[in-house]
């Protein structure tokens, strides 16, 4: 049985997979790596193959119609046969010194008592042209060294949330909880960590810079230009989150805090975005967005309207707008993001 799957989704990603999957074959057979080639149309299937061929006992290359990030996400899930799954995009890599770490703290809990539903690490942004790297660390939120659940997780503060870089689930975890992401749909990594969310009962973090998270191509989906053009595809995730807010039992108190501002910062960046287009037609979408938190759930709705972020992001008038992308720009600048 392999510790580890680790799924690649990748489409047109000649250019740069092939130091994503250098980097995991560092994990040796502990690991299986699933290159899933998402209709490419350039050499991308080819460079699956050869390295299926060449590492028949950790590398299996997958060809699939395109249907985006979340079905490559999704077809990875259903071929995993690892006891833990992780997905790494083909522009990312992983710190080799990191990688070994992680792999031995798994194999190490495997054979304990206890049965760990998610494993958590930092995650650097690897921002082109930056000469210092953002790392995303949880030092004071998370206990070290030791299984812990949600009721042991110190205040995590907006900005401080867990991304899809820095969290290793249970394959059977996501499963059971019938995980499935919308296809064609950018930003659905956001789903990948954030539904499994309520079914997680035990963590582990690991205080190593595991991930390396490239953010500089003018065509990324984060950048922020591509994000206002897939404002419809961002609107869509943000509401599968305020669906699942409303519709998902979550035991914990801490864990239900945690999740709340999440969904603060999803929806200011939606929100941001919307102003940022300068279009009147997507200022009639954000007003769209909120009344559909408060229609969905207004006990939900009241603490993230009613937070310091939501009512930044929905300060009246030309002004506030204004403001509003002042507020962003800073917070851009002091978190690396975009």
């Amino acid at each position: 049985m392999k510790i580890l799957s680790i799924t690649v989704p990748c489409y047109n990603s000649q250019e740069y997979m092939k130091k994503c999957v250098d980097s995991l074959l560092a994990g040796g057979e502990d690991v299986e790596i699933l290159i899933v080639d998402d209709g490419s149309t350039d050499n991308t299937g080819a460079i699956a193959d050869a390295y299926a061929r060449e590492y028949p006992n950790i590398v299996r290359a997958i060809h699939q119609e395109n249907g985006g990030h979340g079905k490559a996400v999704n077809t990875g899930l259903a071929n995993a046969q690892g006891l833990y799954f992780k997905v790494v995009d083909s522009d990312d890599w992983l710190n080799p010194e990191a990688y070994q770490m992680v792999l031995n703290t798994l194999e190490e809990l495997i054979r304990g008592p206890q049965t760990l539903d998610m494993l958590i690490s930092n995650f650097v942004y690897d921002k082109k042209g930056a000469a210092h790297k953002k790392v995303m660390q949880y030092r004071k939120c998370f206990p070290q060294n030791e299984i812990f659940g949600w009721n042991q997780v110190r205040h995590m503060r907006t900005g401080k949330y867990i991304l899809m870089h820095s969290v290793i689930y249970r394959t059977e975890l996501l499963k059971a909880c019938g995980l499935q992401l919308p296809e064609h749909t950018f930003y659905v990594d956001n789903l990948f960590v954030f539904e499994p969310l309520p079914y997680v009962s035990t963590l582990y973090y690991l205080d190593v810079n595991f991930y390396r998270y490239f953010i500089g191509r003018e065509d990324q989906s984060v950048h922020e230009s591509v994000m206002i053009q897939r404002i419809d595809q961002q609107i869509r995730v943000n509401k599968r989150m305020i669906d699942v807010m409303a519709n998902t039992p979550v035991k914990s108190r801490q864990l239900r805090k945690y999740m709340e501002r999440y969904l603060t910062i999803i929806t200011a960046v939606s929100s941001v975005m919307l102003i940022r287009s300068k279009k009147e037609e997507n200022l009639e979408k954000k007003a769209e967005l909120w009344k559909y938190l408060k229609d969905t759930d207004k006990s939900l709705y009241k603490n993230v309207r009613h937070g310091i972020v939501g009512g930044a992001v929905n300060l009246p008038g030309k002004g506030g707008r204004s403001m509003s992308t002042t507020l962003y720009k800073i917070c851009q600048k002091f978190y690396g993001f975009n």
